[in-house]
């Protein structure tokens, strides 16, 4: 079957494969598979279910759900409606919640109440009544308890069954225009923003990166790991079935688990964190444990595992690193997989569409920079945001008017094509008047015997700007400042050596769709408190 690249809106992707291969599998769960006819039909009736609710054009409906056929019904149930789906953090408790139902004017929720890891009617409960008001219903995808929490009984609550037993909706309302996902930024230093994105952006990406990623081939499986509420989870699904090729969905993050699939499955695409390989690899034994792989995308969130690219490659796993955003989408840019590990290692790419263009900006001056000169990266294509919904003043801040993002991340053109990402913006560091990339001084503290992780930020101090430290130790490893300093004295510039180095049980952290994200700001804070205290 040819590979179609010209569904122009989201419920096009689907109703086109839908016709094309209605038997053919578009994601499998736990013993069950569901055909592109069967999501098709699903996402029909679950659309006249929710448009029974009251949701039609434009109305938002809050997803708060883990890998679950559920979700992606829901999802296309929304596009078909012209509705918005908003994508909830399965880690998010009830403040959370609470403001992202109540800032998006969400007409629905769903969720899961008989899901094993989560009680969501219980966190509901410890919501403001006054934040659930505006809620037409929250959808309950399984069984509920037989006594949920007192505080809910008074919203009403539609079992999801009960949409799906609805008739077809007829005449919907996709297009390409019409606005279709609201994703959560990470919210490290403030409440999230909500990043909108039409059905045009969406679907258009999602056929480029099938294109691009291979997808169509012969044989071609996902292993959905990553949550759908994020965009690299999210993503993922969406080019898989653009492809018209199934998704394994996963629900559980246990290394046990996700090794169980890949032997049952044989994917021959995967997604996830350096820190997921590096626990795969530990767990999973033999020179070649995952021989379905042709290639495996990662970001690189942990300094310790720098070298991952080259451990999995020694057991024959190529992992490509990637870049990506919620205001561009995941996969916006991909190292090459054929390259060599020193340049596929590296967060960043080549972009993945014709269509895109970054270019880097040197944040004090506002000149544009040339090859390997480090400054903002700022991103334009077919993938970009429409912007940030309620949120004009952020949206002109970060859109340009000639329509690029400003990321925020710090990177440099490669001279080949794409360009490296070094780090965030608000991560880098200005000592004595250059700008540091955190990770260069992390990298080198972990190379000190018993120390298991750190993170760097800069304070002001007595001496001007320096940085400082926050190590995590190794079980029964004691902390000497002195040598660390001396450490750093011996390999890296001077106004690089911390002024401090401070050991912690663990950084404070924020929760995010694919894991957690430090909270530097709070180091920071943290920083000025022990200096003013030493």
């Amino acid at each position: 079957m040819a590979f179609d690249l010209h569904a122009a809106d989201v419920w096009s992707l689907l109703a086109n494969w839908a016709e094309q291969t209605p038997e053919a599998p578009a994601f499998m769960h736990g013993e069950t598979a569901i055909s592109f006819a069967e999501l098709h039909e699903r996402a029909l009736r679950t659309a006249q279910g929710l448009s029974d609710l009251g949701v039609g054009l434009g109305d938002r409906v809050a997803l708060w759900l883990p890998n679950m056929p559920a979700y992606p019904i829901l999802y296309f149930a929304c596009t078909r409606l012209g509705a918005i789906a908003v994508a909830v953090n399965t880690r998010y408790r009830a403040v959370e919640v609470a403001d992202i139902v109540g800032r998006s004017g969400a007409k629905v929720l769903a969720c899961a109440p008989g899901f094993r890891s989560i009680d969501f009617l219980s966190i509901l409960a410890e919501i403001e009544p006054a934040a659930l008001d505006r809620l037409a219903a929250i959808v309950n995808v399984g069984d509920e308890p037989a006594t949920p929490p007192p505080a809910i009984e008074r919203l009403r609550r539609v079992p999801f069954d009960r949409l799906l037993s609805r008739p077809r909706l007829g005449t919907g309302h996709a297009a390409a225009n019409v606005a279709c996902n609201i994703f959560t930024t990470s919210g490290t230093t403030s409440t999230p923003k909500f990043v909108l994105h039409r059905q045009g952006a969406i679907a258009s990406h999602a056929q480029q990166v099938a294109r691009s990623f291979g997808f169509a081939a012969e044989g071609t499986l996902s292993l959905a790991i990553l949550p759908l509420c994020g965009v690299f989870g999210f993503d993922q699904a969406m080019a898989t079935l653009a492809a018209g090729k199934p998704s394994v969905l996963v629900e559980s993050y246990e290394i046990e688990e996700i090794a169980r699939l890949i032997e049952r499955h044989h994917p021959s695409q995967m997604f996830g964190s350096d820190d997921m390989y590096a626990r795969l690899l530990e767990m999973v034994p033999g020179e070649r444990p995952f021989p379905s792989i042709k290639w495996a995308g990662y970001a690189n969130f942990n300094a310790s595992l720098e070298d991952i690219a080259e451990r999995a490659e020694q057991r024959g796993l190529v992992l490509c690193g990637l870049y990506g955003m919620s205001e561009v989408q995941a996969f916006y840019a991909q190292q090459p997989p054929e390259s060599a590990v020193a340049r596929r290692k590296l967060g960043g790419g080549v972009p993945t569409s014709p269509l895109a263009h970054v270019r880097v900006r040197d944040p004090e001056t506002g000149v544009l920079l040339g090859v390997g000169q480090a400054g903002e990266l700022e991103c334009a294509g077919p993938s970009l945001m429409v912007g940030y919904y309620g949120n004009d003043a952020a949206t002109a801040a970060t859109l340009t008017a000639d329509g690029y993002v400003r990321t925020g991340d710090l990177a440099e053109l490669d001279g080949q094509g794409g360009f490296t990402f070094l780090s965030r913006m608000g991560d880098v560091l200005r000592l004595s008047g250059f700008l540091v990339n955190p990770l260069e001084i992390e990298t080198h503290i972990q190379k000190v015997p018993g120390i298991e992780g750190c993170q760097t930020i800069a304070v002001s101090s007595a001496a001007g700007v320096r940085a400082v430290a926050f190590v995590i130790l190794k079980p029964g490893a004691t902390l000497d400042e002195a040598a660390v300093i001396a450490h750093c004295r011996e390999s890296l510039a001077n106004y690089k050596v911390p002024l401090r180095v401070f050991a912690v049980d663990d950084f404070p952290k924020t929760p995010s769709p694919n894991g957690f994200k430090i909270q530097r700001t709070k180091l920071r804070e943290m920083a000025e408190d022990l200096l003013l205290s030493s």
